[in-house]
């Protein structure tokens, strides 16, 4: 990976956080220690500040701003809680609770007004200073921090102006207590990306097999099936093409609706129901608040997930361009639907590959563009 640092420096690299290209690197060495990757799913946060695959924490994507009283844990618990189940922070006056204790306060995946989602920009920063609270014992140099987010790419307009509201929220210093421990943080470098492009840039990095595909010489499409959106990025050659590269909102979002829709109760939304879903078959029951006998998914789960599938499929195929060879679908619902669109991208003469770990792939990626932009900036001698 190191060795292609264009493979990492899309044309969205923030001015403000990287070299530009026609210009020298820096004369000295840039001491950042610690880099964070954050992937805002709609399901999960995952974030990691390593590029070690079991490093990805994930953190349900539930978020609510409350009293600070009413998010500070109380100290008359018998034992330490896991903080997984338990994440609050107080920030600048505010509380804010995260993941399944958020749920607990009644706080929803993600809110919209009318049919418009809000922007993941609306609550990166309370999530990235969870992160950085949940990793604190892991980062080695909270003053000088490197953070790495992905956002979609619906235009190129949109991308840009979401990734410069990120670099404001995020760049500077920081303080504040998490689970009641005081945390001080300088964030002095933030990299914005497309969401998917992490994991173009995990595969590319996997061991090679004489028959595994070389992605940094084809042109290739990254699938990111994610809850909100899908994701649709052409690359070639690692340039990443903006004109032909697009983010929809047609992703797992709409497939736990339909789910939803054949059980009466049922809350499209409820991390029960998408646990459930996601489950071993044999072991994917729900049962709603109120209602007394559980539903087996397996019943209703097969003629969903074929259909929705030729529906994903048909309109990744009207979009991809033609002179895509190779697809790499990744996110959690390319990992669910992978066997279908597998079949059906086959039968389309598309090579179809999976990003593996599948849900991870893009929290990695983005380390390692992390790793490769503090690369490129690091003292090269004048011969070099």
């Amino acid at each position: 990976m190191n060795s292609q640092p264009s493979a990492a420096t899309p044309m969205n690299a923030p001015k403000s956080a990287s070299t530009p290209m026609n210009t020298k690197p820096p004369m000295t060495p840039l001491p950042l220690k610690s880099i964070l990757s954050v992937d805002l799913g709609r399901t999960s946060t995952k974030a990691c500040v390593s590029r070690e695959t079991d490093s990805v924490v994930f953190i349900a994507a539930n978020v609510v701003e409350k009293p600070v009283q009413d998010v500070r844990g109380g100290t008359f618990e018998p034992r330490s809680a896991d903080i997984l189940l338990d994440m609050w922070l107080e920030y600048q006056g505010s509380g804010f609770a995260f993941g399944q204790l958020a749920a607990d306060f009644g706080a929803k995946l993600y809110s919209e007004t009318g049919n418009v989602l809000q922007s993941k920009t609306e609550e990166a920063l309370p999530k990235v200073l969870g992160c950085i609270g949940f990793f604190n014992d892991k980062l080695k140099d909270k003053d000088d921090l490197a953070v790495v987010i992905s956002l979609p790419y619906y235009s190129q307009e949109q991308f840009e102006r979401e990734k410069e509201k990120v670099l404001n929220l995020l760049t500077g210093p920081h303080v504040m207590s998490f689970r009641g421990e005081q945390i001080s943080l300088n964030i002095t470098k933030v990299w914005v990306i497309p969401e998917g492009y992490g994991s173009l840039i995990w595969c590319e990095a996997q061991t090679k097999k004489p028959s595994t595909t070389d992605f940094s010489k084809v042109p290739v499409a990254i699938i990111d099936i994610g809850h909100q959106t899908t994701d649709c990025l052409m690359v070639d050659n690692f340039r990443f093409a903006r004109a032909a590269s697009k983010s929809e909102s047609f992703a797992m979002t709409k497939f736990y609706e339909q789910v939803a829709a054949q059980i009466e109760g049922a809350d499209p939304q409820s991390l029960t129901l998408i646990q459930a879903v996601n489950r071993p078959k044999g072991d994917r029951f729900y049962r709603p608040r109120g209602v007394t006998k559980p539903t087996n998914l397996d019943d209703i789960l097969p003629n969903l997930k074929e259909a929705f599938s030729r529906d994903m499929c048909t309109r990744v195929l009207e979009w991809l361009p033609e002179r895509v060879t190779d697809v790499i679908l990744t996110g959690g619902g390319g990992e669910f639907f992978w066997d279908d669109m597998q079949r059906l991208l086959k039968d389309a003469r598309i090579n179809a590959h999976l990003a593996s770990p599948c849900r991870q792939a893009n929290a990695l990626g983005q380390y390692m563009y992390g790793e490769a932009q503090l690369a490129s900036v690091t003292v090269r001698s004048p011969k070099a």
